[in-house]
């Protein structure tokens, strides 16, 4: 096994070197699209979560393909680590830059090559927003389904590095369900193209591989999305309990109906209020929760699953059930939920987005939990999920002034991730690992699963140059953090005994 898989961080980027990738990117891009001024790199010095930072030595900016498979080869040549970045809008530390690397910024990606309305499918560049593609379909009737929050704002290549959800990824599924063919750019610089516009394509499935790999294996150059048709009938409810046990209940009743809404999503009372405040969509504040229950299809079935959906609702002790009267009011409740992150943070100078995934059954006692750990150490959370999947986003509110309290927060933020492991959960269901869940690694996998990861990882990248040091510990690092697979039981890898 390689050395490099265990290797430490490299020394800070020294200047020679500096000024030697200055002069050979300078060969590759204009002086426009090479970054090197700090007020120039400071905004890239983090992703959406800010409290880990890093100022980049240099930001590239490329616009083709020619120019992104040069700068890969430059860097394998000269050994300088790359990260690759989207719209920055990632929650878990995956677009972190490195001090001895370059970040690799594909923003100028932004084009929809095409779409094909017969096959129902479009092709996009990684820098354009997930909102984007769903806009230009829709002159066609056609949109893109996986909807995260920050689609207005976030790059469909990121929701491939992250096999982005949404609120609809229920019935629709995440990023990887919707992808047909993602053309990418190895380390060495050669185009590989992974999956097929084709219904079936031989040999491995490394689309999905590369679905979630957190720019580690490849960086992206172009997609093909699948589109759906809008569906010809959209009903939403909203119902509102007194315990977050009997919104659970009713949850766990709709699917075990066999139904299966294209959106369930749930909320609990201080998210419920802030969302209120900032959104002004009709939350009843006195709720200690609800959820919104949306279900499209044809007409018929939409009026078929409403009446079954009403009556298993008002079987699970519902305090109140409101149907959106119209399209108008279907948009502002969701709008309610989509702005919960932001509406959170009015409640707080800072919070914390911790992205766990559970089995629905285990609702109640992971929330009680979170609860208990909650008063001991005495920040507030507040909670949001994708109530259908089980995917969990507990916000902790913290002070990042009040010193302490944000090494307390990523303390009970870890415990929450290993209590979905312990469960039969997983630490991510959207956001991926980054640097903040990679202790939490050590946990949810063993040491010879960690190993076949670094394993693939070198196949493609055999210096670690591709966003080196995120989504997967070394085995020394689970080690140093003492829980490789403790849920489990089992020793460290012999191969720790080499180091």
């Amino acid at each position: 096994m390689s050395q490099a898989l265990f290797s430490e961080p490299q020394q800070p980027m020294t200047e020679s070197t500096r000024t030697t990738l200055i002069k050979e990117f300078l060969q590759i891009l204009p002086d426009e699209s090479l970054l090197r001024e700090d007020e120039e790199l400071l905004p890239y010095e983090s992703d959406g979560l800010a409290v880990y930072k890093q100022k980049p030595p240099i930001v590239v900016l490329p616009e083709t393909t020619e120019q992104v498979q040069s700068i890969l080869k430059t860097c394998k040549r000269l050994k300088i680590p790359v990260v690759a970045r989207g719209a920055g809008t990632g929650l878990s530390g995956g677009a972190l830059p490195l001090a001895d690397g370059i970040v690799l910024g594909m923003a100028k990606f932004n084009r929809i090559v095409n779409i094909d309305h017969n096959a129902r499918t479009a092709v996009v560049q990684p820098g354009v927003r997930n909102l984007a593609i769903s806009e230009a379909a829709s002159d066609y009737n056609l949109y893109y389904a996986p909807d995260p929050s920050s689609q207005i704002a976030c790059s469909i290549g990121g929701n491939v590095a992250e096999n982005s959800g949404g609120v609809h990824c229920l019935k629709y599924g995440l990023t990887v369900h919707n992808v047909l063919q993602v053309k990418a750019v190895t380390i060495d610089g050669d185009l590989v193209t992974f999956g097929s516009t084709a219904p079936d394509v031989a040999g491995y499935d490394l689309l999905g591989v590369l679905h979630g790999s957190e720019g580690m294996l490849a960086v992206t150059v172009e997609i093909t999305v699948k589109l759906l048709p809008k569906p010809a009938a959209t009903k939403l409810l909203m119902a509102a309990f007194d315990s977050v046990d009997k919104a659970g209940d009713a949850v766990a009743a709709i699917i075990g109906n066999g139904i299966i809404p294209a959106g369930l999503e749930m909320m609990d009372n201080p998210a419920i209020i802030a969302a209120e405040a900032f959104a002004k969509c009709g939350y009843p504040t006195d709720a200690q929760a609800l959820f919104l229950c949306e279900l499209d299809g044809t007409e018929e079935e939409v009026i078929d699953q409403i009446e079954k959906v009403e009556a298993i609702i008002r079987q699970n002790h519902v305090s109140s059930l409101h149907v959106a009267r119209d399209e108008a009011e279907r948009m502002l409740l969701w709008k309610g939920r989509k702005s919960a992150f932001p509406a959170v943070g009015r409640l707080s100078p800072d919070y914390y987005c911790i992205d766990g995934t559970i089995p629905r059954r285990h609702l109640s006692t992971v929330l009680q939990k979170m609860n208990e750990w909650s008063n001991d150490y005495n920040l507030r959370i507040a909670n949001v999920f994708h109530a259908g999947d089980g995917n969990l986003h507990p916000l902790i509110l913290f002070d990042a002034n009040i010193e302490g309290e944000l090494e307390r927060t990523e303390e009970l933020g870890g415990k929450i991730l290993e209590l979905c492991v312990e469960v039969g959960g997983t630490i991510t269901g959207e956001h991926g690992v980054g640097m903040e869940k990679i202790n939490q690694m050590c946990v949810q996998f063993s040491s010879d699963e960690i190993t076949q990861f670094h394993a693939l990882k070198h196949a493609f990248d055999p210096d670690a140059l591709l966003n080196p040091g995120k989504a997967i510990p070394t085995l020394n690092r689970c080690a140093e953090f003492g829980a490789l697979h403790v849920h489990h039981g089992e020793v460290p890898h012999p191969e720790l005994e080499r180091f």
